[in-house]
């Protein structure tokens, strides 16, 4: 019997590495007013484009049924299906997917599934079923998985600047006033995610002195607790992504990649975004 691992798309793990893994995914969905759509049928440069031309949309869970099949892929077969998904605070897909448990144990009695709510998104999100699905195909048991994952959760860090905090405000995320003032001052937050909830770690003038000190965050962690894998992310700023992976190639000279983030998260941080996770050696929590 062996063990698979399912995600959502705001994991934003490449397709590269999914398949390599096998790491099976459900997608979140947006809406505009005229058309919805899943989070993965639409390329992110093109969304961004149809978001500034049509408006914020909203997005949401992933469909009961398409839960129930890809679980019902794994067990159907005899092997166990760990759950990895998006914060419980940030979505209803980790409260979805206990319904869809309950209903798939009506089929399948000795089926074994175990959900955990990763309390992030993003690669944060993604690094911890990437490590879990590394270990499952090393042939680790579903406990030493589960171990890995809780160990890689404590050991990971989100960190991420927005453009500016227009998104964030109608997003619901920050109130009009902070917004309002923020703009008019340049002051833009470093933001982060604890506890499944997005929160300010500080706050910097001018977006350039924001990304400054998000990387001297890193680079004290990294000194701290050693590192293990970081990623930069960037919403439809590739430019400012690339420049970003080069600095931190010359000061710790590690491999580094870049990777995009999707219309769900995108929408509600807004374009130009740009971020940094990473996971250490050490635990940086309790």
């Amino acid at each position: 019997m062996a063990v698979k691992l399912l995600t959502d798309s705001t994991s934003y793990i490449g397709d590269e590495i999914r398949k390599e893994l096998d790491i099976r995914r459900v997608s979140l969905n947006i809406s505009f007013k005229d058309e919805s759509m899943k989070e993965t049928d639409i390329k992110n440069p093109d969304f961004y484009v149809k978001m500034q031309e049509k408006g914020i949309p909203t997005s949401s869970q992933p469909s009961i049924g398409e839960l129930y099949d890809e679980m019902e892929r794994v067990v159907e077969k005899g092997d166990s299906l760990i759950c990895i998904f998006l914060s419980s605070q940030m979505s209803g897909t980790y409260s979805s997917a206990f319904v869809v448990k309950e209903m798939i144990l009506e089929k399948y009695k000795a089926a074994d599934i175990h959900i955990i709510d990763s309390k992030s998104n993003c690669m944060q999100l993604g690094f911890a079923v990437i490590v879990a699905a590394r270990a499952a195909v090393a042939g680790k048991t579903l406990e030493e998985i589960k171990q890995v994952i809780e160990e890689n959760l404590r050991r990971s860090r989100f960190l991420f600047v927005p453009d500016n905090l227009e998104y964030l405000k109608k997003g619901g995320r920050i109130g009009n006033a902070s917004a309002l003032i923020g703009n008019l001052l340049k002051i833009i937050p470093i933001l982060t995610v604890e506890n499944g909830k997005t929160s300010i770690m500080m706050k910097v003038r001018t977006k350039k002195n924001a990304i400054n000190a998000m990387l001297d965050k890193v680079l004290k962690d990294i000194n701290l607790f050693g590192l293990k894998e970081i990623v930069i992310h960037h919403i439809d700023c590739y430019d400012e992504a690339l420049e970003l992976l080069n600095r931190i190639k010359e000061l710790i000279n590690v491999t580094a990649l870049i990777c995009d983030i999707g219309p769900v998260i995108g929408l509600h941080v807004g374009p130009r975004a740009i971020g940094i996770v990473y996971y250490t050696e050490n635990d940086m929590r309790l």
